[in-house]
C-alpha cells in the first residue's frame, strides 16, 4: 500500500491537466476573448498609444485588487477600499498644505492614518465576529462623510487646495505619478507598481507561509486555527495590505492631478471585487491568484477603453462587467471543482 501511495504522488501530471486547475484559467481565456473581440470591433484598439492607455486603466484598478484578492482569499471583503484611496490622498494634500510642510511629511502621515485604517478593519474583524461586510461597511460610510467634512471644514470647498508648488513634490510626483516615452507610446509609473506589486503577492501566496496561512484561513478559521495558523493577525495583516495600496493608489491621484476632490472613490471597491472576482477568486474564499486579480484588472482596462474606441455608448459598459462577472464566477466553479477532482 505504501508503494502504491508513493507512486501516486510521483505520478506525472501533464500540462494540461495543471492549466485546468489553475484558478486563473478563465481570466485568462475570458481576456483572450476580449482582446481579439475588440481588435476586430474598434479599428485604433491595436495602436499602441491605445495599449498604453488599456495597461494604465489596467493599473489603476490592479494596484487595488491584488490586496483585496488576497483578502478574498482569506476568506473576506473591504467595502471601504474604494473611499480609502481618497482618504489616503485628502491626508496627504491638506496636511501638507496646513502645516506648509515638505510634501513628504504629509506622505508619511497619510501612511500611518492609512494603515491604522487598515488596522482597525481587521481588528474590530477579530475582536466583534461580526461580518467583514458590517465592518468595512460602517468604515466605508463613516471615511465618506469624514472626507466630505473635513474637505469642507479645512478648505472651504469639496476639493483640497493645489500643493504643486511646495517643497518636495517634484519627487514625489516623480515616485507616484511619472512617466516616460517608450518608442513615442507613454507608459505611467502606476504600471511599475502594478506589476511590482503582483509579483510580491505571488511570491508571498505561493512561497512563504504567510501565504500558506492565507489559503488556510479563507478556507476554514476554526481548523486553521486548530493547526496553529494565526488567524488574527492574518487576518489583520491582509486589512493593512489593502491600506498599503490605497495609500499608494491615493498618491498617485494627488500627484497627478495636484487636488483631490473629496467624493471620489464611491463604487470602486466594487470594481476591485469584480477583477479579483474575474481573475479566479471565490466568493467564498480559500482559492484564487494574484496572478488573475491582474488579469482581471487587464479585462477592465480593455472592455472600459475597448467600448469608447469602438464608438459604442459608454453605458453599455456596465452591462459588460456584469456579463464578465457572472460568466467568470460560474467558470471560476467549475475550474475549483475540476481542482478538487484531480486531487
Amino acid at each position: 500500500m505504501s508503494s502504491a501511495a508513493a507512486d501516486e504522488r510521483l505520478a506525472h501530471v501533464s500540462l494540461v491537466r495543471r492549466l485546468l486547475t489553475r484558478p486563473e484559467l478563465g481570466a485568462v481565456v475570458g481576456a483572450a476573448a476580449v482582446f481579439v473581440f475588440f481588435s476586430f470591433a474598434a479599428d485604433t484598439f491595436l495602436q499602441a498609444s491605445s495599449l498604453s492607455t488599456i495597461l494604465y486603466s489596467a493599473s489603476t484598478i490592479g494596484i487595488m485588487a491584488v490586496p483585496v484578492a488576497l483578502l478574498m482569499i482569506g476568506g473576506e471583503f473591504d467595502l471601504s477600499a474604494g473611499v480609502m484611496v481618497t482618504t489616503a490622498a485628502l491626508v496627504s494634500s491638506m496636511f501638507s498644505y496646513q502645516m506648509t510642510a515638505n510634501v513628504w511629511v504629509g506622505v508619511g502621515v497619510s501612511l500611518l492614518v492609512t494603515l491604522a485604517i487598515g488596522f482597525f478593519n481587521g481588528f474590530m474583524l477579530t475582536r466583534t465576529g461580526l461580518p467583514s461586510f458590517i465592518i468595512t461597511l460602517g468604515t466605508f460610510l463613516m471615511l465618506t462623510g469624514l472626507n466630505l467634512g473635513f474637505t469642507k471644514l479645512i478648505s472651504g470647498a469639496v476639493s483640497t487646495k493645489s500643493i504643486a508648488d511646495m517643497e518636495g513634490f517634484p519627487s514625489a510626483r516623480a515616485v507616484f505619478a511619472s512617466q516616460w516615452d517608450v518608442g513615442g507610446v507613454t507608459l505611467k509609473i502606476t504600471i511599475l507598481w502594478w506589476l511590482g506589486l503582483v509579483a510580491l503577492a505571488t511570491w508571498i501566496l505561493l512561497r512563504t507561509r504567510a501565504g500558506n496561512w492565507i489559503f488556510a484561513v479563507g478556507g476554514g478559521a476554526p481548523a486553521a486555527r486548530a493547526v496553529g495558523v494565526p488567524v488574527v493577525k492574518t487576518r489583520i495583516g491582509l486589512y493593512m495590505g489593502v491600506a498599503l495600496c490605497a495609500w499608494i493608489s491615493g498618491q498617485h491621484i494627488l500627484f497627478s492631478f495636484d487636488v483631490v476632490q473629496s467624493g471620489e472613490g464611491v463604487g470602486n471597491e466594487f470594481l476591485y471585487i469584480i477583477a479579483a472576482v474575474i481573475g479566479g477568486c471565490l466568493m467564498t474564499g480559500g482559492y484564487g491568484s494574484a496572478i488573475g486579480s491582474a488579469v482581471g484588472a487587464f479585462i477592465f482596462g480593455m472592455t472600459s477603453n475597448g467600448i469608447v474606441y469602438a464608438q459604442w455608448n459608454p453605458d453599455w459598459f456596465k452591462f459588460f462587467l456584469g456579463a464578465m462577472l457572472l460568466l467568470a464566477t460560474l467558470l471560476n466553479a467549475w475550474v475549483r471543482t475540476r481542482a478538487e477532482a484531480s486531487k
